[in-house]
């Protein structure tokens, strides 16, 4: 046989990848027990906060306003990206073998990141909606009608959607020559690393995407930077901005913070790090933001926090 057609062969026996092995818990299961426990504990309470945020906001018609419309819709995004993760995880935690089928892998990458990019949309038009209100108040009304609400909406779920669609696509086109992946999960990345040839398109697209949403930080730097300007001139102003901007601060810090760990972690991670240290970077976004955000919003911002106090009230009341 020729050496090119025994050549294509391997690379087609190599490249026929139907399930991928994740290694990110191999060194970390002697504590098993410890992470189940925390898990158990932690992710209903994540659902708990944010399902009690959303139930409170859709029950509330003074919360039917664009500032909460978006929150509602931030927690709804924390539900659908953690459920990419957190089953799986718990199964893995007991499992004697740590794989993920191929089109399970797909299916996780494209739920996780989906999310990423969703709640980096979120938190933007969050921004605009925070400046129209306190820089351009007697135009508020005009600006975020009902159809600009439910666009944006659209807007921060269809974007992701499309994005993560093309790089999956883009992924599945991939030969591979390895079905090891080092985390806890699936993700671009580490998928693209295992890639036989150059994967340049992929990286393009990827890096792309990521400049895109770049640009989204970048406009809520600047929504911010008209912002401080506005409230340090009267004191309604600043009032105004530390009891809506500020929560919506704290969850931009922590959305990019988590997020530049992941990428970094992904593109440039070194094994020189302990291996409790690169699973906590992989996991940031996944662990902080979701309980974060129910918890920044339903506690300081007052009428969320009555609200929820009230359906805690009628509940007790009906039992």
């Amino acid at each position: 046989m020729p050496v090119e057609n025994m050549t294509q062969l391997s690379l087609e026996n190599e490249s026929s990848v139907s399930v991928f092995t994740l290694s990110g818990l191999d060194e970390t299961m002697e504590n098993r027990y410890v992470l189940f426990s925390l898990t158990v504990l932690f992710y209903p309470l994540m659902v708990f906060c944010n399902v009690t945020v959303i139930v409170a906001i859709i029950s509330h018609k003074k919360l039917h306003e664009p500032m909460y419309v978006f929150i509602c819709n931030l927690c709804a995004n924390a539900l659908f990206g953690t459920a990419g993760f957190y089953p799986k995880f718990l199964y893995d935690l007991f499992a004697q073998d740590h794989v993920i089928s191929y089109a399970g892998c797909m299916i996780q990458t494209f739920v996780i990141y989906s999310y990423a990019l969703c709640d980096v949309s979120t938190l933007t038009v969050m921004a605009y909606d925070r400046y129209v209100a306190i820089c351009r108040p007697l135009e508020y009304h005009s600006i975020m009608t009902s159809q600009r609400v439910v666009e944006w909406i659209l807007f921060c779920w269809l974007a992701p959607l499309f994005c993560m669609s093309l790089l999956i696509v883009l992924l599945s086109r991939l030969v591979l020559c390895g079905s090891t992946i080092e985390k806890l999960y699936c993700e671009i990345w580490a998928v693209a690393k295992l890639s036989c040839f150059s994967n340049t398109v992929n990286n393009v697209f990827g890096l792309t995407v990521i400049l895109v949403y770049f640009g989204h930080g970048v406009l809520i730097y600047c929504s911010y930077f008209q912002l401080i300007r506005k409230c340090v001139k009267s004191t309604e102003g600043r009032r105004k901005f530390m009891q809506t901007c500020v929560p919506h601060l704290l969850s931009l810090i922590n959305v990019t913070v988590a997020l530049l760990f992941d990428v970094l972690y992904s593109r440039f991670g070194s094994k020189n790090v302990p291996h409790s240290v690169r699973n906590f970077m992989a996991l940031e976004f996944l662990l902080i933001p979701p309980i974060l955000n129910p918890l920044i919003y339903g506690l300081n911002l007052t009428i969320v926090r009555q609200q929820v106090i009230k359906l805690f009230s009628k509940n007790k009341v009906g039992i």
